[in-house]
């Protein structure tokens, strides 16, 4: 660690971060990086610890003097405050976040990513502290080419399906469509910072996830997770694989996703951290727009790569097609194709994404298989016994 300097060969000092959401799966392997690989001290900020155990525990780690846990709720805690006053730099990162709970849990999912958003931008604000805040590629809605006639040559220019920071407008669906409940209050939040910045001087950082993958994220139903949950596609097709299900393709699975692994996006926000001079006042687009694939084409892939891992031959029929209304309820949309443009990232922060999405999904799926296929084996023979 020592002799770290920052892109423009400054040398990095030492910070403390304040991490809201560091319970998380991204939370988790930025937590990782921090400790394996920098100087800095990080407030950890969670209702549950359980995927940075491995980072607390036992005392003697190497870096037992530079992460605490604080066990804190965001919604209604008062100590909330006085951790961001210690810290030099918040990171937040919570939020309601699976599609499923969009149009079942519109309030919780409106209150969750804009109303509990509130008062860390503000304490931020009034005590000069910087922010990165963590949005969703979701807030680009549709694209252009959405609405383009479906044989117009125009859907093939990128300047109607990449999607830009600065200039791709959000165009989301009727408000009776629950779905958009989510990118709506992401969107109205980063509205806010960015007016915070402009009118009060917020230092701050916005980025824009495109689908991150890699071991623990999401969960996997009746396992890690409620049994009547709905996980991510990636974890909802594992879970399918681990039990040997076919995969549901809702809508038939014509949706296009980028896709990054975490470890790539994590280097990312590392750079964030440790530039502010590059990154604040920007928004930035996180994917990788070389691995884009429908959601069948993702599903026929994982089928590949889990017969690999787990050495288990793939079913007969290893897909089968599902509504939407059936899958996620009433009120389901969906945005098309989600390609980030990476001019931002790549000029302030020199930045690409570096991993295949095979590599990816082989890294990923590795683990789920190791880590949870013996516990469903035993939930479903349990199940067959009763």
């Amino acid at each position: 660690m020592a002799g770290r300097v920052d892109l423009d060969g400054n040398p990095i000092k030492p910070i403390t971060i304040c991490m809201i959401g560091a319970g998380g799966f991204i939370g988790s392997h930025l937590c990782e990086k921090l400790m394996s690989e920098t100087p800095h001290k990080v407030l950890a900020v969670d209702v549950s610890n359980d995927k940075i155990k491995h980072l607390l525990e036992p005392a003697t780690l190497a870096w037992a003097d530079r992460i605490e846990f604080h066990r804190i709720n965001i919604k209604n805690d008062s100590r909330l405050e006085g951790l961001i006053k210690m810290a030099d730099l918040t990171i937040n990162l919570a939020a309601i976040c699976t599609p499923a709970d969009y149009n079942t849990r519109p309030l919780d999912t409106i209150y969750s990513n804009f109303i509990d958003a509130l008062p860390v931008v503000k304490y931020c604000s009034e005590n000069g502290k910087r922010l990165i805040h963590f949005s969703t590629c979701e807030i680009y809605g549709k694209t252009i080419g959405a609405f383009l006639p479906k044989d117009s040559p125009l859907r093939q220019d990128p300047a109607y399906y990449v999607l830009k920071e600065d200039t791709s407008p959000c165009i989301f669906g009727p408000i009776e469509k629950q779905r958009w409940s989510y990118a709506c209050a992401k969107q109205l939040i980063e509205r806010l910072i960015y007016a915070e910045g402009a009118e009060n001087g917020l230092e701050f950082t916005i980025v824009r996830p495109f689908n991150w993958i890699g071991p623990r994220m999401d969960f996997i139903p009746g396992i890690d997770g409620p049994s009547e949950g709905v996980p991510r596609v990636l974890a909802c097709f594992s879970n399918n694989l681990l039990r040997r299900e076919p995969l549901k393709l809702v809508d038939g699975g014509e949706s296009q996703r980028t896709f990054i692994y975490i470890k790539d996006a994590i280097d990312a926000v590392l750079l964030m951290i440790e530039n502010p001079a590059r990154a604040n006042g920007h928004i930035f687009n996180v994917g990788n727009p070389n691995n884009e694939v429908t959601v069948r084409q993702l599903a026929e892939m994982m089928t590949k790569v889990y017969s690999k891992v787990s050495g288990e031959s793939s079913l007969e029929t290893p897909t089968i097609d599902v509504s939407s209304k059936e899958f996620y309820g009433e009120g389901y949309d969906d945005s098309d194709k989600r390609i980030p443009d990476m001019t931002i990232i790549n000029k302030q922060l020199a930045w690409n994404p570096k991993t295949s999405l095979w590599d990816l999904l082989e890294s990923t799926l590795t683990y789920q298989h190791r880590t949870y296929a013996e516990a469903i084996k035993q939930a479903m023979s349990k199940s067959t016994a009763n």
